[in-house]
């Protein structure tokens, strides 16, 4: 069995613990390491799959900041969190994560959720599709229309040699788009490193529209 490896952003021990317990049940998802900030996390090296970060922190840090630094690892981020302030919920929605999850939400839909980002997978929830729709700051990234097209194809989930035959486009098209795309969204400040974050881009500038999330 494949057991994913879970980092905790947290200053609050009960939490952490409370983390654990909410996983117990859970054989393909272990806590492995903890700390109350992201530089303590990331001095250890941690080789993880997910990290669950809380948006307030005792250090004052920046929601933003602390995602770019777990990113810039290599590491994926789920926000857990029980912080109302929508500011900071759009600073973590833009700077790259799988979700945002509230600590209020029942065990299950948390268990569910974590399931799914350290699967890699993005996690849908009001609080994302709220960041979103109530974020007028999203900058233009100004795509073409034939780029629009290969971004909704290739984000939805095909793969460069499916759009290829589907837009009439070469495969080294189709991956010379991509890479321009990636640009484009770097240079407004929304990266865009890894398929999943052009998914939620794509979303985000309504080429594909907001998934529901599953009764």
């Amino acid at each position: 069995m494949v057991v994913r490896r879970i980092g905790v952003v947290e200053d609050h021990a009960s939490v952490v613990l409370g983390i654990e317990v909410m996983l117990a049940d859970s054989p393909g998802l272990a806590v492995v390491t903890s700390a109350t900030t992201v530089p303590e996390l990331l001095a250890g090296r941690p080789d993880l799959d997910l990290v669950l970060l809380d948006l307030r922190l005792a250090d004052g840090s920046s929601p933003f900041t602390n995602v770019e630094a777990l990113r810039a690892a290599g590491l994926e981020v789920l926000v857990f969190t029980g912080a109302e302030n929508p500011y900071m919920v759009r600073l973590a929605a833009k700077a790259g994560v799988l979700g945002i999850v509230r600590k209020s939400a029942p065990v299950d839909a948390v268990v569910e959720a974590i399931e799914a980002a350290a699967a890699g997978l993005p996690v849908v929830t009001t609080e994302w599709a709220a960041a979103i729709d109530g974020d007028p700051d999203l900058s233009e990234v100004g795509l073409s229309p034939r780029q629009q097209e290969v971004l909704a194809l290739y984000a939805s989930g095909e793969k460069a040699d499916r759009v290829a035959r589907l837009t009439g486009l070469s495969r080294e098209t189709i991956n010379d788009y991509v890479a321009r795309i990636r640009a484009k969204y770097a240079a407004a400040g929304r990266p865009a490193a890894t398929k999943v974050d052009l998914y939620m881009r794509a979303v985000e500038d309504g080429l594909l529209p907001m998934p529901e999330r599953p009764a």
